[in-house]
């Protein structure tokens, strides 16, 4: 049975890695978990179907798709408003990543918080709720009136989340930007505004437990490199101490804590490792520095498996 994964996922909140084929792969805290990569990375195709060619794609490409492929998806790609008349009611949000680190977008009404959990958004708050293209103007009237963008690049996410402020900071800061936000003339006339309510996702993260209705947790510190490729028969392996959108936090056997980019893992074949070699933390591909830490390599196994962690 072959393993391909298709990324990372937060079905109902807690983190799960998907697999070709349906299946998905459970994420818990503090389990340790390891994979070996297989052969070539692969396209993953476009929109529920299979690249005809199955073509290889970068190791270190974020997505997971060659040129066709990616030119299709863009074309019924709400982000890039090609199915304008969209019926579902979408909401506009403000995501919070780190002190004066704040973007604003739109999400389908039906998917929650989903989306907000798949960007790392430490806490966000709703701004308002209508069809499509009154939540996208008025994105983009916020983005130009604000000065918030309307996209923040993992890197700069990844920086900030070792030294986060607490809890009431992120809700002042969120606060004080809804009410610039609400106040604006200019709005659709086809959205209507939500009341404010700061939502925070340290606690799904992995950082801290609710205290008083809210969490105030932060990670327990910076990492000190991140994975963004594979290579054939290179192993991950690791504690899985965090998890932050497609970011999984590994503490490894030699006291590092490194951060490995889900979105390099799309596409490419999977294999257990066995157990030794998963508690032993071994690494046996790239590693960027974070921060200025130092990367490394380690060592690790193979094996067969019923299913993957």
């Amino acid at each position: 049975m072959e393993w391909r994964c298709a990324g990372l996922g937060w079905p109902g909140g807690v983190p799960v890695l998907r697999w070709a084929g349906g299946r998905s792969s459970a994420l818990a805290y503090g389990r340790v978990i390891g994979f070996r990569a297989v052969g070539e990375r692969r396209c993953v195709g476009a929109r529920g179907n299979p690249c005809p060619l199955r073509a290889v794609v970068p190791a270190r490409a974020t997505q997971a798709r060659c040129p066709e492929c990616a030119r299709l998806d863009r074309v019924f790609s709400v982000a890039a408003d090609g199915v304008p008349d969209d019926p579902r009611t979408y909401r506009v949000y403000l995501a919070w990543f780190g002190a004066g680190l704040v973007k604003v977008g739109i999400t389908a009404e039906e998917r929650g918080a989903v989306r907000l959990l798949e960007q790392g958004a430490v806490a966000f708050c709703w701004l308002g709720r209508g069809p499509l293209m009154a939540a996208r103007r008025t994105e983009e009237l916020l983005r130009a009136a604000l000065g918030v963008p309307d996209r923040v690049p993992y890197a700069r996410k990844r920086a900030v989340r070792g030294a986060l402020p607490g809890w009431a900071e992120r809700v002042r800061e969120l606060a004080e930007l809804y009410q610039r936000a609400v106040v604006l003339e200019g709005w659709a006339e086809a959205l209507e505004r939500v009341e404010f309510e700061a939502v925070d996702h340290s606690a799904a993260f992995g950082w801290g437990e609710a205290v008083g209705g809210a969490t105030a947790g932060t990670p327990a510190g910076a990492a000190d490199g991140v994975v963004r490729e594979l290579v054939d028969g290179g192993v991950v392996a690791g504690r899985l101490v965090s998890a932050a959108g497609p970011d999984l936090y590994l503490a490894v056997a030699d006291g590092r804590v490194l951060v490995v980019d889900t979105r390099v893992l799309v596409g490419w074949q999977l294999a257990g490792v066995d157990a030794g070699a998963a508690a032993g933390g071994g690494v046996t591909v790239p590693v960027e520095a974070v921060r200025g830490a130092a990367g490394g390599s380690g060592s690790g196994g193979g094996g067969e498996q019923d299913g993957l962690f």
